[in-house]
């Protein structure tokens, strides 16, 4: 190879290892990323969800309930939406996070059902070096989390909104970096 892609990082001769994710000197406020596979929710998704955090509400499983609703079919539970937005983020954002330090603002704005396609998109707000551990920074995003919708095609409907905070690596001072992983 004569120009080794950033995705890449040579470990021998015609060998290379993955090597993906931003480092905090790679993080500029503004860049945008869109996130990309999307992510189309099933109803196993929202069982497995609602079971696992024990939210027994009636809105996320029981379809003849939900026949008594303005929505008249069962709501995807709030933390599917919230955790698939994150994970979709996490690739192009804080691969190589040190630590999640936690989100804010957090705003669903549409409903999201079984069936619902989600993609993402993050904007970083800002970045600074932390006091504390000169190896690392500290990366604020937000992101945006949007359906198409299986029934209709309708693209863009925002679904959720959230800022996030996380401690990141500086080059060369990641785990990885230093050893065989």
């Amino acid at each position: 190879m004569e120009k080794l892609p950033s995705a890449y990082k040579q470990v021998g001769p015609n060998r290379y290892r993955e090597a993906f994710g931003l480092f905090f000197e790679d993080f500029t406020p503004g860049d945008v990323f869109e996130h990309r596979p999307g992510r189309t929710l099933t109803e196993t998704d929202n069982t497995y969800m609602t079971l696992l955090c024990m939210n027994t509400h009636p809105l996320h499983f029981d379809a003849a309930y939900t026949q008594t609703t303005e929505w008249k079919r069962p709501l995807m539970n709030s933390l599917i939406t919230l955790s698939v937005v994150t994970g979709m983020s996490v690739h192009s954002t804080s691969q190589n996070a040190v630590a999640n330090l936690g989100w804010d603002k957090v705003r669903l704005s549409n409903p999201v059902f079984a069936g619902d396609t989600l993609y993402a998109e993050t904007t970083v707000l800002s970045k600074r070096e932390s006091k504390s551990r000169p190896t690392q920074g500290l990366i604020s995003v937000h992101t945006v989390g949007m359906k198409v919708d299986g029934r209709t095609g309708e693209s863009g409907i925002v679904v959720i909104e959230f800022d996030r905070t996380f401690l990141v690596y500086k080059r060369d001072h990641a785990p990885f970096t230093k050893a065989s992983y």
